[in-house]
């Protein structure tokens, strides 16, 4: 046999067969077979040819028959006498990539299975009223102009990053109003912007928690909370906010579930999803637990500017000069710019006790180099600029008038009752789940999607665990809001679950 001819035919096989070198001798290992890479190497060549024993090995490899590949045969009689399957590493089945376990008790429903389900109605044509999400902008409220204006205006100075912690300017505006705000000892190194106030509840939970570490968080509670303590490897611990006293935090309950493990607790003033803004003396009550227990606070104030019937908003920071606070708030909804992905954090009080978690929120705003930059650029104006929210929460403003409307309307359904918010821009109502033998809040909120193209979010979504409530977001205009209520009431009056 001439060696040019064997390793002609040995590299036609291979290319017919879709193999490589690689391939043979990995196959060959598998059966148990003797047939190493340099060895190889030289019969593809053609430096050398092969022993009876391993043209019979690359033969079956193959599926060729020996003969032929010896050159004893011509190509018209070198079909394989029996068809071998085979598989490239290519080709293989690959293994399967599931989920982390960290997320098996992570729930967003917010943006969860029903949320799904309506965006496949929609790819199908239907039209979904979203009342799901307090998104203002798809229902016509807008950035205020000077905003928008100064951004546009700052945008080819905003193209590299900036410190890890945020823009100078920005950063001073928000210890300005801090100040105002009558939060204690804020210093600029101590305040974080972000991207939204979700990145830095996340970044914080990530800095404070070790594995089963507690936390009390409200049920209940804007779930971004408990899922960011769960992935953060801690223990959320749900202390209840009491419906029949304006669902302020139920006190006793929160004292009774800490315990040597609880590190922090996490109070949402303003409140989402009931719009409860705290009095003064409910917030002192709180301090004074904490203060008792030496545990951190966190405070969502996010909506601190949408507080309507004159009720002041106050931060619960400046009640406790003592303690380690971490303060959240942003633009997101005050200035109807929910897109634009700016929040942040201001760390008070007693820093001194929390300077190794100071040390890891740096690291952790280090390594995501810092928040959008355009977004940053515009925090001055808005927070020093006409406040145009304040248009919209007072009597007579879109925000006031749709949440008395769509209060009362709830209220005159029979079943349905509801707290009257004092805030931003959601109403908790409970459903009576005997009436209607609701025994499953995801259930209800699928058939009221399926019947009348409404999408809510159901209360088990913020982490309560009766199925006997759902938000409502009142953003959209009023004619839309009442066909909205009447169409629930239609719903309603024929509703049983099975």
């Amino acid at each position: 046999m001439e060696q040019s001819q064997f390793s002609e035919r040995l590299r036609q096989a291979m290319g017919k067969a879709h193999l490589k070198q690689a391939d043979l001798v990995r196959m060959a290992a598998e059966r148990g077979e003797k047939l190493g890479k340099s060895q190889l190497s030289q019969y593809v060549s053609g430096k050398v040819t092969p022993r009876r024993e391993a043209l019979g090995t690359l033969a079956g490899l193959l599926g060729v028959p020996a003969e032929w590949l010896a050159g004893q045969q011509d190509v018209a009689a070198a079909k394989p006498r029996v068809q071998v399957q085979v598989h490239t590493e290519r080709e293989r089945t690959m293994r399967e990539f599931k989920k982390s376990s960290k997320l098996d008790h992570v729930l967003y429903d917010v943006r969860g299975p029903v949320v799904d389900e309506a965006a496949r109605m929609e790819a199908e044509g239907e039209r979904i009223l979203k009342l799901n999400i307090g998104n203002p902008a798809p229902f016509g409220f807008r950035t205020p102009d000077e905003v928008v204006k100064d951004m546009r205006q700052q945008l080819t100075e905003c193209e590299g990053y900036s410190d890890s912690r945020g823009l100078f300017s920005a950063r001073k505006a928000i210890m300005q109003y801090s100040q105002v705000k009558g939060l204690p000892n804020v210093q600029m190194e101590h305040i974080y912007t972000g991207n939204g106030v979700s990145e830095l509840i996340q970044l914080s939970m990530h800095a404070l928690l070790d594995d089963g570490d507690e936390i009390l968080i409200p049920s209940p509670d804007y779930p971004l909370w408990t899922a960011c303590a769960t992935l953060a490897g801690g223990h959320p611990v749900h202390y209840l906010c009491d419906e029949q006293a304006d669902w302020y935090p139920d006190i006793a309950d929160m004292e009774s579930k800490i315990s040597d493990r609880t590190k922090a607790l996490v109070i949402i003033n303003p409140n989402n999803p009931t719009g409860a803004v705290y009095p003064r003396e409910v917030l002192e009550q709180i301090v004074e637990v904490a203060r008792r227990h030496q545990l951190m606070i966190f405070s969502d104030e996010i909506y601190d500017r949408l507080c309507m019937d004159g009720v002041e908003h106050v931060s619960i920071a400046s009640l406790a000069p003592d303690l380690p606070c971490v303060t959240f708030s942003g633009l997101s909804k005050s200035h109807m710019i929910a897109g634009y992905r700016i929040g942040w954090m201001v760390l008070s009080g007693n820093t001194r006790c929390m300077s190794d978690f100071l040390l890891g929120v740096n690291m952790l705003s280090n390594m995501r180099l810092c928040s959008n930059v355009p977004a940053q650029s515009i925090v001055q104006t808005a927070l020093g600029g006409y406040q145009s929210v304040e248009t919209y929460v007072r009597p007579g403003g879109r925000v006031c008038d749709q949440r008395d409307f769509v209060y009362r309307a709830l209220n005159e359904i029979d079943g349905i009752t509801a707290v009257k918010p004092k805030a931003a821009f959601y109403i908790f109502p409970k459903i009576d789940a005997k009436k209607f033998n609701i025994h499953d809040d995801e259930q209800f909120a699928l058939d009221l999607l399926h019947e009348k193209k409404i999408l809510v979010t159901r209360g088990g979504g913020f982490n309560w665990e009766q199925p006997d409530h759902f938000r409502v977001v009142y953003l959209p205009r009023m004619e839309v809001l009442a066909e909205c209520m009447d169409d629930l009431a239609d719903f309603l009056s024929t509703y049983h679950q099975d």
